[in-house]
C-alpha cells in the first residue's frame, strides 16, 4: 500500500472520529443542561425556605444558597448577595439582571438564562407572600423545562449520538 492510502484512512478514521466526537459532546451538553436546571431547581428551594422560614434577607439568603453548592450558578448567587449587601442604592432587579448577563454558564441555552433573568425582577421590593408566590411560579416553569427535558432525553441522547456517527461516515463517503 502507498502513503497515498494510508493517508485516506487516516483521513477518513479522523473524520469519523470528530463527527463522533462532536455527536456525543452535543448528548452530554444535552445532559449537563438537565443536570444544572435541577440543580437550580434545587437552589430555588433552598431560597425559598431561607426567605420564607428563617426569615433571612435577600443578601442573606443568596449567600447562604449561594455558599451550599458549587458551580457558575452557586458563583451568580453569591455575586448577587455581594452587591446586594453593599446598599449602593440600586434595585434588587437591576443588581439580579447585570449579573444573570454576566453568568459564565456555557450549558444553559438564552431562554433558560432570561427566565432567570426574569425571576429577579419580582423579588427585592414585595412582601414575603409574593416573593413566595414568584419564587413558585418560576419553580413551576422550570419544572415544566425539566419535565419536557426528561421525556425527550433518551431520544435526543441517542439522535445526537447516531447523527454524529453517522454524519462522520457520509463526509468519509463524500472525501474518499
Amino acid at each position: 500500500m502507498t502513503i497515498q492510502i494510508w493517508m485516506r484512512i487516516a483521513g477518513a478514521v479522523c473524520t469519523v472520529a470528530g463527527a463522533s466526537g462532536l455527536g456525543f459532546w452535543l448528548a452530554g451538553q444535552y445532559s449537563r443542561r438537565l443536570e444544572e436546571l435541577l440543580k437550580l431547581r434545587q437552589m430555588i428551594f433552598l431560597l425559598k425556605g431561607q426567605i420564607l422560614y428563617a426569615n433571612a434577607t435577600l443578601a442573606e439568603a443568596f449567600e447562604e444558597v449561594g455558599g451550599r453548592t458549587e458551580g457558575a450558578l452557586s458563583e451568580l448567587f453569591q455575586k448577587v448577595a455581594r452587591r446586594t449587601a453593599k446598599q449602593d442604592g440600586e434595585l434588587f432587579g437591576e443588581i439580579w439582571q447585570a449579573e444573570v448577563k454576566t453568568c459564565q454558564n456555557s450549558v444553559l441555552t438564552r431562554s433558560d438564562m432570561q427566565e432567570l433573568a426574569g425571576l429577579g425582577a419580582h423579588l427585592g421590593y414585595m412582601d414575603r407572600d409574593m416573593q413566595e408566590r414568584t419564587l413558585l411560579l418560576y419553580l413551576e416553569q422550570l419544572d415544566l423545562t425539566i419535565d419536557g427535558l426528561r421525556q425527550q432525553k433518551q431520544e435526543r441522547c441517542r439522535m445526537y449520538s447516531s447523527l454524529g456517527i453517522m454524519g462522520g461516515l457520509f463526509l468519509t463517503i463524500l472525501l474518499v
